[in-house]
């Protein structure tokens, strides 16, 4: 695969705390049957699907890095297609000291046209404006703990991932990354869903 280094936005953050999730309860995850995440739950990471659904913000401190260092991209740990031809591939799911789990991977335009990406940045009007054409959009699920994790922003609604995609054209890839709140330990695996594109499982390392 081809890959080029984009700059990741971890930028540094004001903690409120450490090791606080960004979790909202969900619901009705009883089985395996494939169902899509966010249509268990609010896509706005701000608001509640419903009164008795808690959430909680996490604010790390991060230095500034690069999508894609120290990540081999012959490693592929899942594979998800989206619109358009465009193919979404996870090399590195890992804890971080701290609390956090870091997603790296890459997206690549394996169709005949340009594609955009402004709906990677989901649909809470405060995050993608402060983020355009990032994958802030990005959900986590432990359907083991009942629990969907959105990526980590700090005060101003910055996100902790890969901003400023700009439009992809055929044969191009973009290096992402993004962080989120880490799952309790004894979560290995959780599914991860990026807009537009299908909902695929990972295994977490570290």
């Amino acid at each position: 695969m081809s890959m080029r280094r984009t700059t990741m936005t971890r930028r540094a953050m004001t903690a409120v705390t450490v090791t606080a999730a960004l979790a909202l309860a969900l619901t009705g995850c009883g089985d395996d049957g494939g169902e899509d995440p966010q249509s268990t739950g609010s896509t706005a990471p701000s608001a509640p699907a419903s009164p008795s659904v808690p959430e909680d913000k996490g604010e790390p401190q991060q230095e500034d890095t690069a999508a894609g260092e120290n990540v081999d991209p012959d490693v592929k740990l899942a594979e998800t297609r989206g619109q358009g031809g465009l193919v979404l591939v996870v090399n590195e799911v890992k804890r971080d000291a701290g609390g956090f789990l870091t997603v790296q991977g890459a997206i690549t335009n394996e169709g005949d046209q340009a594609r955009a990406t402004s709906a990677w940045s989901g649909a809470e009007v405060n995050i993608v404006n402060k983020n355009p054409n990032s994958v802030a959009g990005a959900t986590l699920v432990d359907k083991a703990g009942k629990k969907r994790y959105y990526v980590l922003r700090d005060t101003d609604s910055r996100c902790l991932c890969t901003t400023a995609i700009t439009s992809l054209a055929p044969g191009k890839t973009a290096a992402i990354f993004m962080q989120f709140p880490a799952p309790p330990q004894t979560t290995t695996e959780v599914d991860f869903t990026l807009p537009t594109f299908a909902t695929t499982s990972l295994k977490i390392s570290g």
